[in-house]
């Protein structure tokens, strides 16, 4: 190559100096021959520029042959090196191709094997839920609270209250409820409890229905379940009912033969005898005050027998349950207990009973203003 560029470069030179030379020759063996006889010295110079220029004269022919060969040669040596080029380029792709598909397929059987584990794992977990959900259901541990007293009373030194679970006679499923085992001999399920205001009891008749709130807290149990509790077969049931006043006085009211109609009826409320210190505010001191035998209202579905209105303290009512802030009871022209009662939201309204009502538990005249309550039932014992 670098003798190619110095022949590319030298070229019009060598043209020019041949076609020069020609004619230069002619002329320089004339004054050689006029000039031979004047000195050696200057004959020697002749002699030696004469013989430079027959040396290095080409003639054009040779020097375009040259050219040609050497145009075929690089042309040769390019498409030699393309190819080289291309070879080794495609080389350099189908490598990367193939360590890029041998990544790949680690990546695959990793995958593959991820998927594999969560399979096995998806398998364990369905097999542990079909093993958990074909054990026997928890067994109940008793009929009602007075049932399991009864049952554990020869096993268990002292039986705590608690959360238990019950299975009434003659009813398709169990379900929790609290029992009192510490509270007059014990036996007690509670179907109602107020103690701290955390549970709202403006609730709707399917809420009354179904029950609400904390077992181990404020709750009402619901009348579907007291129902079943209480209509048990060759079962008679007491009704307790015990009150604090805000000062931290204590009272009851009981009432003995206590049971419900079911819901075709409202679930209509039955009661014994009373007795007690808090006074009868179920049945009052009026034949129309008597809650005893009214069905269950609640603000959704109104039977507290005001149609179409009723007359309560010079004032006409035409729902006792929004009269008592849309809470739910047995109301009979509205009558003088509400242990559901609640308090308007913010202050309080003058003249509007909102709270917790028992109106025959009095002190000077006065109803007491009561924090807390809770209706419990027990089993009577049976004459046989």
């Amino acid at each position: 190559m670098w003798a190619t560029t110095v022949l590319l470069l030298l070229l019009p030179q060598l043209v020019s100096s041949t076609t020069e030379g020609t004619t230069g020759h002619l002329n320089q063996s004339d004054t050689v021959s006029e000039e031979l006889s004047d000195s050696p010295v200057k004959d020697q110079k002749a002699f030696r520029q004469t013989k430079g220029h027959d040396a290095c004269s080409i003639p054009c022919d040779i020097t375009v042959k040259l050219l040609r060969d050497e145009k075929h040669s690089i042309c040769g040596q390019l498409q030699q090196s393309l190819l080289a080029f291309g070879r080794s380029t495609r080389k350099l792709i189908r490598d990367v191709m193939e360590e890029q598909q041998r990544g790949l397929d680690v990546l695959s059987g990793q995958v593959s094997e991820l998927m594999s584990k969560v399979q096995m794992l998806s398998s364990e977990v369905q097999r542990s839920n079909t093993e958990m959900y074909s054990m026997k259901p928890v067994q109940s541990h008793g009929r009602d609270c007075s049932d399991i007293k009864d049952s554990l009373m020869s096993v268990v030194p002292k039986i705590p209250s608690g959360i238990y679970i019950i299975h009434p006679e003659e009813t398709d499923s169990s379900f929790e409820v609290f029992c009192e085992m510490d509270y007059m001999e014990g036996g007690w399920t509670v179907m109602q409890r107020r103690t701290d205001g955390l549970n709202d009891f403006k609730r709707s008749w399917a809420d009354y229905i179904d029950g609400f709130g904390n077992l181990a807290g404020e709750h009402w149990l619901g009348l579907k379940k007291v129902f079943h509790i209480v209509n048990q077969k060759d079962a008679r049931f007491q009704l307790h009912i015990a009150l604090v006043s805000n000062n931290d006085v204590t009272s009851y009211a009981s009432y003995d033969d206590f049971r419900l109609d079911n819901e075709t009826q409202f679930f209509r409320i039955h009661l014994g005898r009373y007795a007690g210190s808090a006074g009868d505010a179920f049945r009052g001191y009026e034949q129309e005050q008597n809650q005893d035998t009214a069905p269950f209202s609640a603000a959704d579905v109104d039977n507290d027998g005001c149609n179409p209105s009723c007359s309560f303290a010079n004032r006409t009512v035409e729902s006792c349950s929004i009269l008592h802030n849309h809470t739910g009871w047995w109301f009979n022209q509205c009558g003088l207990a509400n242990l559901n009662g609640s308090p308007e939201d913010g202050e309080q309204n003058q003249g509007k009973r909102t709270r917790i009502l028992w109106d025959t538990w009095r002190q000077s005249g006065v109803p007491y203003a009561i924090k807390s309550v809770t209706m419990k039932i027990r089993r009577l014992a049976t004459n046989n």
